[in-house]
């Protein structure tokens, strides 16, 4: 299904592939009557050609980027505009649309749902912006319905913000990158490799968006193939695909931890536009005659077959016919790879699934900006149609992604159709993909049609003794397991449907009449509208000249998602409280953290109060008294204390900056790690005046609970040393190790050394 190169290649005419190798200049010549040099042709990328567009450096390896649209939802957007508030905003000064669709449901904490809401429309009022009510869209589906332009760069703060099939390059980042936009600042980055991916062949029936999405995932993922590259969708196979199945494909390269993507546009994308009424959006996008990529993923779209991501990874995958051939090996497996995650914090098995032989399912979902598109969602009906899920344990809900999807589905007769089946057809919400919604029963087992089956995200709670366990898996095969009535069934087994592909037709009335939008007319009169929970980011330091630091977590998983730094769910509803919300960071992983950074904390808040920091933390004299035996200089007036944790690869999953924020205001002032999962989670350190240190190796020189001393450490960042000397301060001894710290750019410097982007604008 899926090939690897092993190195970069040339694409010739968008059809032939010369890959690395002795035989390449050779070949090449053959091919093109030329060789050309392969910086001139990675020149001929989409990619290159959009990002020189934006780039306003003059240096192509170091970009500055300036974005033309961003796009928030409601778990994000309060704490950007309270950002940028405090840094003296007063205008947005490119579209900036504020959608609902995370917190619209989830109904913890009273009122404050709404009060976000609330704050939201006030805030596009008042800043020029574009509002979205609850309901009406999920954030990815209004950007493709009414944002997405040919060559056109979309920054979101959401991970799956992700437009590349509509001819857009769209970037997920935490919610500081925003902030620098709405400030006319940049986003700076290297000039990203770009990795081919060669589509040829055609899907067979019943094989859909998700099933290719996951068979390319599962390559990728753990190799770090595409990690933090921009992938470019080429090759014959695109034409054979529909806008929405390629949409739905575009959708999921995050799980990749790729950096963006985007795909060669034709005359199936001209129609997308034209039938959302903006005709004038479309751009064709080729890559050039000779154009080189910096590696090359093929996939033969016609050896694709229904997939299914296992718990707890979308890259754990797994075609459903060996699945279903090999049940009790697989799950064997599975439950082995469940303990890493969940450190046996509970007896787990999937092997009670099974009922003579089959596998049965409790739960189906086809949601959000992965599943809820028209043409899955037609599909699964066609499939489903004149059968029923039945009257046992199995569930099916069905969340078309905005409301004009919604409304055609109604007028067409799909929505009756599913209802009559047993399935609940509900309004678009994001919810079921981050654990606010449609959450199983414990034990329980659900396939979805959505974007990721991380532990303690669909509703798991170890220390509870709860655990659900979700499965990722396409629309079809969905709607072929409920027509089975729960049992799993891959949908190319269903040979009999006649998928009848009802024309889409795109009525915006309803956003019309419900968007508020300001056309970018700020109104300085306007009032905000302040909810109780809505709170300001507290004051933090400056980075001080000397640090202490105690290693609060220690965590050796060979990747912890985001969600586990800050758990989704009924947390969300807190999100624009910052201590409020940090009081749940690592809850579900080490419920200790909270308790233990709130501990060190103590020292820092006696410095930042001109008071004795041994007095606020007593345990702190012998670890002072150790280190003045070596720096005697050192005291309250140039030391700052905190926090830290240590994890193998933190950061994968959502760009959401509270996995970085929540430690910050815990007293947190760095991460240690082997690698950073993905760029956003680390530029997300370092926009709240974290440093992201390195070190190598897996024998740690230290451990949970240990005390390190880091001297001239300010100094060091305004140094630019790349490694650091640090110290563990074990007993009455100081036991140097090495400290490493990435490349920086000088205003990340700045940020760091200010001690957080807040103050970084502040001056």
């Amino acid at each position: 299904m899926v090939k690897l190169y092993p190195g970069g290649a040339y694409l010739v005419n968008g059809t032939t592939i010369i890959p690395d190798g002795p035989e390449q200049a050779d070949e090449l010549k053959k091919a093109t009557g030329q060789v050309m040099a392969k910086e001139d042709a990675a020149k001929n990328t989409i990619a290159y050609g959009i990002l020189k567009e934006h780039n306003v450096s003059g240096n192509m390896e170091k970009l500055k980027i300036k974005f033309d649209k961003l796009t928030s939802h409601d778990i994000t957007f309060v704490g950007i505009i309270q950002t940028c508030r405090a840094s003296g905003i007063e205008k947005f000064p490119i579209p900036y649309v504020l959608t609902n669709c995370h917190n619209s449901l989830c109904a913890v904490g009273g009122t404050i749902n709404e009060d976000d809401h609330v704050f939201g429309l006030t805030c596009a009022k008042r800043y020029g912006g574009i509002y979205v009510p609850p309901h009406q869209a999920v954030i990815h589906q209004f950007a493709r319905e009414m944002l997405a332009g040919g060559g056109k760069m979309i920054l979101g703060s959401d991970s799956h913000t992700r437009y590349g099939a509509l001819g857009t390059m769209a970037m997920g980042e935490g919610g500081p990158e925003l902030v620098k936009q709405l400030l006319s600042r940049t986003y700076d980055i290297n000039m990203p490799g770009v990795v081919g991916i060669y589509l040829k062949g055609k899907p067979e029936k019943g094989v859909g968006p998700q099933d290719v999405a996951l068979a390319i995932i599962g390559e990728v993922f753990a190799n770090g193939y595409v990690n933090n590259k921009v992938m470019e969708f080429v090759g014959p196979g695109v034409e054979n695909l529909s806008a929405d199945f390629r949409i739905g494909i575009d959708v999921m390269t995050t799980e990749t931890t790729c950096l963006s993507s985007i795909w060669k546009t034709d005359d199936k994308i001209k129609e997308f536009y034209e039938i959302h009424q903006r005709p004038e959006e479309y751009k064709e996008l080729a890559p050039g005659a000779v154009t080189y990529y910096d590696g090359m993923v093929e996939v033969d779209l016609s050896a694709v077959k229904p997939m299914i991501a296992m718990p707890f990874h979308p890259s754990n995958t797994y075609t459903i016919e060996e699945l279903n051939a090999n049940l009790d090996d697989i799950l064997a497996d599975v439950e082995k790879k469940a303990l890493v995650s969940l450190d046996g914090a509970v007896d787990y098995t999937l092997r009670d699934k099974v009922r003579n032989g089959r596998l049965y399912v409790e739960q189906g979902i086809i949601a959000g900006c992965a599943g809820g598109g028209y043409e899955n969602i037609c599909d699964a009906r066609d499939i489903l149609k004149g059968a029923n899920i039945g009257a046992d344990e199995f569930t099916l809900s069905v969340y078309p992604a905005s409301t004009p999807i919604f409304m055609e589905l109604a007028k067409n007769g799909t929505v009756a159709d599913l209802l009559a089946t047993g399935a609940i057809v509900k309004t678009a919400f994001c919810g079921p993909c981050f654990g606010a919604g449609d959450t199983p029963a414990n034990n329980a087992f659900s396939i979805r049609h959505t974007t990721r089956n991380f532990p303690n995200r669909e509703g798991s709670k170890l220390q509870s003794g709860q655990i659900s366990s979700v499965a990722l898996m396409d629309a079809r095969s969905i709607a072929a397991t409920a027509a089975n009535k729960g049992y799993l069934t891959p949908a190319t087994d269903m040979v009999d449907v006649d998928y009848t592909k009802p024309k889409y037709h795109f009525d915006k009335t309803i956003y019309d009449n419900r968007v508020f939008d300001s056309k970018g007319v700020a109104d300085e009169s306007v009032e905000i509208k302040f909810g109780p929970n809505i709170k300001d980011w507290p004051e933090m330091s400056a980075l001080p000249e000397n640090m202490i630091l105690k290693v609060v977590s220690e965590i050796h998983d060979p990747v912890t998602t985001t969600d586990e730094l800050i758990p989704s769910g009924e947390t969300s509803s807190y999100r624009s409280n910052p201590l409020g919300l940090a009081e749940f960071a690592l809850s579900r992983k080490d419920p200790a953290y909270v308790g233990r950074a709130k501990e060190v904390q103590k020292a820092q808040k006696a410095i930042e109060a001109s008071q004795c920091p041994v007095e606020a933390l007593p345990e702190l004299k012998p670890v002072m008294d150790t280190i003045h035996t070596v720096y005697p200089s050192i005291g309250k007036d140039n030391l700052g204390v905190g926090s830290t944790i240590f994890a193998v690869k933190p950061g994968d999953g959502s760009a959401r900056e509270q996995a970085a924020s929540c430690q910050k205001v815990l007293g947190g002032w760095a991460n240690i790690a082997n690698e950073y999962a993905t760029k956003r989670y680390r530029s997300n350190l370092i926009n709240w005046g974290m440093l992201p240190f390195l070190i190598d190796g897996e024998d740690l020189p230290f451990a949970n609970g240990d005390y390190l001393f880091i001297p001239e450490i300010r100094k060091a960042i305004e140094d630019k040393l790349t490694e650091i000397k640090a110290y563990v301060v074990s007993g009455s001894e100081l036991k140097e190790f090495t400290l490493k710290m990435g490349e920086l750019t000088d205003d990340e410097r700045t940020i760091i050394l200010k001690g957080c982007l807040i103050n970084y604008y502040r001056g």
